[in-house]
């Protein structure tokens, strides 16, 4: 009988070989996939933040102009005006600076998320043309934060441990 390797035995050995650099790439991205998804989808948002505020909680008159004159909901064909756009400004505003800064650090990661894809929903309702360049990826890291939670490097997981060790048992 020869030592010579089989075609049969080199499948199964790239097999083994592909498994195993398969399960270092995925123990290696386990941990820093779900913050990287975090700060992509936190910086557009954040950076839009910035632009709406002139000060330290001083709204910017261009934020609440913005909501008033330009902004508009396109729906079933038609164009109209958004409902109470002073409040709606400061929402947004708010909302754009407190959400991307819970979901770099990864404190009520998934919570911002939610927040962040129902700003996406609403903002694909004021810019229909943005979708495929900007709402549909913002759409899916904000569905895959959701799916996948805040990862091993945030203040959720930390929060978690620590909760688990006071309580030794899981109950809640």
């Amino acid at each position: 009988m020869s030592d010579a390797p089989t075609p049969t035995n080199w499948v199964s050995m790239t097999n083994l070989v592909v498994r195993i650099l398969l399960g270092w790439l995925a123990w290696g991205a386990y941990p820093l996939a779900p913050i990287a998804l975090r700060i992509a989808l936190a910086v557009p948002f954040f950076r839009s933040g910035l632009t709406k505020w002139d000060g330290f909680l001083e709204l910017s008159p261009a934020a609440t102009f913005l909501f008033e004159e330009q902004f508009k909901l396109h729906i079933f064909g038609g164009v109209y005006d958004l409902p109470a756009p002073d409040a709606l400004a400061l929402f947004d505003s708010v909302a754009e600076i407190v959400l991307p800064i819970l979901l770099v650090v990864g404190l009520a990661t998934r919570f911002s998320a939610l927040g962040l894809l129902v700003m996406t929903g609403v903002i694909e309702l004021v810019v229909p043309e943005g979708w495929a360049n900007f709402h549909l990826p913002w759409a899916a890291m904000a569905i895959s934060i959701i799916a996948i939670g805040p990862g091993p490097l945030s203040l959720d997981y930390l929060v978690d441990r620590v909760c688990r060790a006071w309580n030794p048992r899981g109950t809640a």
